[in-house]
């Protein structure tokens, strides 16, 4: 799966954004998607994923009242719509995909070693 992020830039605190990941190689049956973040200096941190066949979601508790996560099936793209943006929003976000066991458990879902594939990052910078 090769996947490729977009939609990254510089905000003003309270604006909203949206990413798009555009997904190719195979089909996404099977697998999951979504997003992880890393802020300058800080480890990378799960934010949503979505399971491709069924569309049911999981959003970190701290984002899940500003963030949501979607996908279209059809064109094979994915999103994550923030809003009431914070600058502790700030850092590169990643689209991400690993195969549907990520959802077993919570600890499953956001370590980032059950996720082999990984686009290449988009950076949001939200100013004060």
């Amino acid at each position: 799966v090769q996947l490729q992020a977009s939609g990254g830039g510089v905000v003003q605190a309270g604006d909203s954004l949206r990413l798009s990941c555009a997904a190719s190689g195979r089909t996404l049956s099977g697998y999951t998607v979504g997003w992880f973040r890393q802020a300058p200096g800080k480890e990378r941190e799960f934010v949503a994923i979505i399971r491709w066949s069924s569309g049911i979601t999981r959003i970190a508790d701290s984002l899940k009242d500003r963030f949501t996560i979607s996908r279209d099936n059809n064109k094979n793209t994915m999103a994550l719509q923030m809003s009431s943006l914070r600058p502790e929003d700030t850092a590169v976000y990643f689209c991400a995909s690993g195969p549907d066991r990520v959802w077993t458990s919570w600890r499953t879902s956001v370590a980032t070693g059950n996720y082999p594939y990984w686009g290449q990052g988009t950076l949001v910078t939200v100013s004060s």
